[in-house]
């Protein structure tokens, strides 16, 4: 894949995940004031042992992501070099 279109990927991906966190953002407020009419309580926050577990799927994933882009960039090196032999 094009070096361009790789980028445009994550960039797009970073795009998404700062829209989500932007929303919850603007949202919090209204899910708080829905709370206190409802009377329902809020979520509890995550513990400390399921933000870690977060994190490293996350990374894991991020992980196997570059492991992909570097596999196909090697593969198209080697194949760009025995096309010029």
């Amino acid at each position: 894949m094009n070096k361009h279109f790789e980028d445009t990927l994550y960039y797009i991906g970073r795009a998404g995940e700062h829209a989500k966190e932007g929303v919850l953002e603007e949202l919090d407020p209204l899910e708080e004031r829905f709370r206190e009419l409802t009377g329902n309580e809020t979520e509890p926050e995550p513990s400390r042992l399921e933000q870690l577990q977060d994190d490293l799927q996350e990374l894991e994933t991020r992980a196997e992501g570059e492991a992909k882009t570097a596999i196909e960039d090697a593969r198209e090196r080697i194949r760009q070099y025995r096309s010029s032999e």
